[in-house]
């Protein structure tokens, strides 16, 4: 999280209004908690709560401004924040990316701007879910 420009994410946040009427949780923290996640294969909101109370007394270390981290305000940050906050930052990274990787080969010949998408495959229930067959064995 070193690399990660604190001006610009709270310039976007700011833009968003993402801390209106936030008391604990920030969005920064919420950032943090979604990177720890992502960085560490968390499977659910539950897996990351626990997790991240395994390392309370290291969360300060973490650049977490929160004492703990619970379930309910992850949930809620997650469902009510603006997406558009790390929309926002994730442009601003790939303008900061650009011209680092300008000149590394890249193997393939592009001729247009590439984007990469999140196509996690999330594993259903059959008995809960019957329509969502994807493997047999």
């Amino acid at each position: 999280m070193t690399y990660l420009p604190l001006p610009t994410f709270r310039r976007c946040v700011a833009a968003h209004g993402g801390e209106y009427k936030v008391k604990v949780f920030s969005c920064l923290d919420q950032f943090f908690a979604m990177a720890f996640a992502q960085l560490t294969y968390r499977e659910s909101l539950r897996d990351i709560e626990v997790k991240l109370r395994a390392q309370a007394h290291r969360l300060c270390h973490m650049e977490f401004r929160c004492a703990t981290i619970s379930r309910n305000p992850l949930a809620n940050a997650n469902a009510t924040r603006p997406w558009q906050i790390y929309a926002d930052l994730a442009q601003h990274l790939i303008a900061m990316a650009r011209p680092l990787y300008a000149s590394e080969p890249s193997g393939v010949d592009l001729y247009a701007t590439v984007y990469a998408f999140d196509a996690t495959t999330i594993d259903l229930c059959l008995s809960v879910y019957p329509w969502a067959a994807f493997r047999s064995a």
